[in-house]
């Protein structure tokens, strides 16, 4: 318990610099790294130099793929502004509904969704934070947003590779385990759209436009529990992304929710409110808005929208169509696949690569890293916005202007994602992590019902479900036969609760601020999501619980 107290110190700096004390989010994540290089050199007897090289991968980590990534992602909204289609854009969406509450579900869920099916690693809060904006909404508010809005799918992004992880190292078929995070992540899925139409706005907003929340996150959980249970775990989040949209728009054909133009007022409202009260923050590019109030903007989108032809939307869209295109083949193209995989170039950490042993003994593999050059998500999505530039007229030039402006306002939070990856690979290596898990695994057979706290923990630490599995998944499964319960069920916990702790993640709300333009404010996001990250981790844990024990006759 002790070394567990002790480990649990760098991730408490963390946490009370940014939410207590307010610190801008690269402070904070650089006094993490400095007491958990203490704690790993004075208190799990890592050399100091070791521990550092560790610093020192993580911090490579954390520029690629990690920033690269995000920064990719707003070089490709950039080069859409400049070309003036974001206009375009928010009356295409206006076409499918011209209310912000369903749009925010749409954009953030469905969408969203999607891209953490193809991408993952951020990617999907970064592209749905900015195209928020573009549809109205203040940078706060659609931080949180999308950060909520990337939970349920996580557990199948990026073509199912935090299941597949637990897998293999687990020796347990992920065909099982997806299985069986199948009937836990969709309980979180259904509740998803209602809180966004919440955080959009208010009890007001949900009681005008549960019909649509309702079922889209019905019809994106019976997809999600019936493609990782029936067709195919790598596709999950596909077919469910998918199934809610359709189901979203068969429904606003026959359906319209009330007081649209209430909605998009009070938006503008606390809009220009924003601007007054932060004329300096660094915004992304935002084209002009009406300032008139919600009628004369509903006004200007139905006109807008009255007006638009076929090419005019295929254009606004092409970024995100070719975006979807891009990774589909990417990712279920087995050919491309390799092909793209053989130009990753792998090697030893120097100086640490063979010289850290797992809690078994054994020489760890962690030290490796891997530049995917090409295959990464980043460079994909750089390849999209040179294709865009070229269609949309700016050119190369004009994108590469884009990018050099986009670059300086994210000097800091490449310095924080940098610094927060170093905090997670010194407390993996040096076994804090590990310390921490352990501890939270003797609790017996209680253990069933907190074994998602593992996963929400280490998601937290990295921000990503993958790492969160990779640390937890055979600590889960050693507990769970030291208990008597279904292993498999336990590294499924392990996953689904990792998708809840992916919003209080340093990582990831960096991504967020970057993407909306609140660098520095990561910890004002912080407390907005914070308790629902909580609440939802309540209730995953309930659900593991009771299916390791009270229904566990009924579980497959």
């Amino acid at each position: 318990m002790a070394s567990a107290l002790v480990a649990l110190l760098p991730l408490l700096t963390v946490f009370v610099t940014l939410a207590v004390l307010r610190w801008k989010a690269h402070w904070s994540g650089l006094a993490g790294v400095a007491v958990a290089l203490l704690v790993a050199w004075l208190g799990f007897g890592m050399p100091l130099g070791l521990a550092a090289l560790a610093a020192t991968q993580g911090a490579a980590f954390g520029l690629f793929p990690i920033s690269w990534i995000v920064f990719a992602a707003i070089v490709l909204y950039e080069v859409t502004v400049a070309s003036g289609r974001f206009a375009d854009l928010r009356a295409s969406f206006h076409l499918i509904s011209g209310d912000p509450r369903i749009q925010a579900v749409i954009v953030a869920f469905c969408f969203g969704g999607l891209l953490e099916a193809l991408a993952g690693f951020g990617a999907p809060v970064a592209i749905t934070g900015v195209m928020l904006l573009a549809l109205g909404y203040p940078p706060l508010r659609a931080a949180v947003i999308v950060l909520v809005a990337n939970t349920a799918p996580v557990a199948f992004g990026a073509i199912a590779i935090p299941i597949i992880t637990a897998g293999k190292l687990t020796g347990i078929p992920y065909e099982e385990i997806g299985a069986l995070v199948g009937l836990q992540a969709p309980f979180v899925a259904v509740i998803v759209p209602l809180l966004l139409v919440f955080l959009a706005d208010g009890r007001r907003g949900v009681r005008q436009v549960w019909p649509a929340a309702v079922v889209i996150g019905v019809v994106f959980a019976v997809a999600q529990w019936a493609c990782a249970t029936y067709l195919s775990v790598e596709l999950t989040d596909i077919v469910a992304s998918l199934a809610g949209l359709a189901a979203g728009v068969l429904l606003l054909r026959v359906w319209k929710p009330a007081g649209t133009a209430e909605a998009l007022s009070r938006l503008a409202s606390e809009r220009d409110r924003d601007a007054a009260q932060n004329p300096d923050a660094a915004t992304p590019s935002q084209p002009a808005s009406p300032s008139g109030g919600g009628q004369d903007d509903l006004r200007e989108l139905s006109e807008r929208a009255a007006s638009l032809t076929p090419r005019r939307i295929t254009l606004a869209l092409l970024p995100y169509l070719l975006v979807i295109a891009v990774f589909s083949v990417a990712q279920l193209v087995g050919p491309v696949k390799q092909a793209l995989a053989s130009t990753t170039l792998s090697f030893g950490w120097p100086g640490l690569d063979g010289h850290v042993l797992t809690p078994a003994g054994e020489v760890s593999t962690a030290t490796t890293y891997s530049l995917a050059w090409l295959s990464s998500p980043g460079t994909l999505l750089l390849l999209v916005a040179l294709v865009v530039a070229v269609v949309d007229g700016i050119g190369p030039s004009g994108m590469l202007r884009v990018a050099g402006q986009t670059a300086v306002k994210m000097r800091f939070a490449f310095l924080t994602v940098a610094s927060v990856l170093a905090l997670a690979y010194v407390m993996n290596l040096s076994g804090q992590t590990i310390a921490i898990g352990t501890w939270i695994a003797g609790s017996g057979v209680a253990f069933a019902f907190l074994s998602p706290v593992l996963g929400w923990i280490g998601t937290a630490v990295t921000g990503s479900d993958t790492s969160a599995n990779a640390l937890f998944a055979t600590l889960q499964q050693t507990a769970a036969q030291q208990t008597g319960v279904d292993p498999a069920l336990l590294v499924a916990g392990n996953t689904t609760g990792g998708v809840v702790g992916k919003m209080i993640s340093p990582q990831n709300l960096t991504i967020a601020a970057t993407a909306v333009g609140l660098i520095g404010r990561e910890s004002e996001i912080l407390r907005k999501v914070l308790p629902w990250s909580i609440g939802m981790l309540v209730m995953v844990c309930l659900i593991v619980g009771l299916q390791a024990t009270v229904l566990e006759g009924w579980m497959p």
